[in-house]
């Protein structure tokens, strides 16, 4: 039985019916016609089960997790520091942390909509779900910032912070949430800490306030992004094409464990 999950905002979501129609949905809106030039704004997550919203690792924590955050991040930055990320900023700290998965309010997204694919349709033990794909525009979401960051982002040319920009207005993450009385999101770009976070065009989102969440931060603003399922059953030929394609765990994990994961995947029998 597969699942047929709405959108936070009440719409059903568009189905991709084919990997043609799959590819037209991707990139849809992306052509600029200032520079003539395919320039997707979006940030891109794949869910290998359609329904599973936005929540963050900080959240699975369950009771009280926001009070257990800033707990966390000092006991990270204590015990690795030797793998500092070469900088005091906090929002590098967070990134890093993120990355080796420490539980934060932090959440991935990717600039490709090949590796977002890629993460809807690597695990084979939920082939029998449907996955979905959110396609963010952060143009849209940094209209709801609070006019300093607006002002930096213009400055920069940018649509996304670094941790050096976000550093200028907020050293904590209490600063962060002084900045508006609502909570609002941006999107972070992380250092190029490895060769994984840079294959996989790496971008992570981030809430003002820990205690809300991105998916019914969104529901209020439809415009801003959009949400679509990959039926079941067009699984199997997204993931032979992306293999095809060289978009697999031996690119995305580079080293000998992301060797083995797609070696493993690639040569499991498909049972029907």
């Amino acid at each position: 039985m597969t699942s047929r999950a709405t959108d936070p905002g009440g719409d059903g979501p568009r189905v991709a019916g084919s990997w043609s129609e799959l590819g037209d949905l991707l990139f849809e809106g992306s052509w600029d016609d200032q520079i003539r030039r395919h320039r997707p704004h979006n940030a891109f997550r794949g869910n290998g089960v359609a329904g599973a919203g936005l929540p963050t690792s900080l959240t699975r924590l369950g009771e009280e997790y926001a009070r257990k955050e800033p707990h966390l991040i000092r006991n990270f930055r204590k015990y690795a520091h030797p793998s500092s990320p070469g900088e005091q900023s906090l929002w590098n700290w967070l990134a890093l942390a993120q990355h080796h998965g420490l539980p934060t309010r932090l959440l991935d997204w990717t600039f490709s909509p090949y590796v977002a694919l890629h993460f809807a349709t690597c695990d084979l033990d939920l082939f029998a779900e449907d996955a979905e794909i959110w396609a963010v525009d952060f143009r849209e979401t940094n209209r709801h910032l609070p006019g300093p960051l607006r002002e930096t982002l213009a400055a920069e040319g940018s649509f996304v912070f670094t941790g050096d920009m976000l550093w200028r207005h907020a050293r904590s993450l209490p600063e962060l949430d002084a900045l508006a009385e609502e909570p609002f999101v941006l999107f972070l770009e992380p250092p190029s800490l490895d060769e994984r976070i840079v294959n996989q065009a790496a971008l992570f989102s981030l809430m003002s306030s820990p205690m809300s969440r991105f998916d019914d931060w969104l529901a209020g603003r439809p415009e801003a992004y959009r949400r679509f399922l990959i039926p079941a059953e067009l699984k199997w030929e997204v993931r032979d094409k992306l293999d095809q394609a060289n978009i697999n765990e031996r690119v995305l994990f580079p080293g000998l464990d992301g060797l083995s994961r797609w070696l493993r995947r690639y040569y499991t029998h498909r049972n029907r």
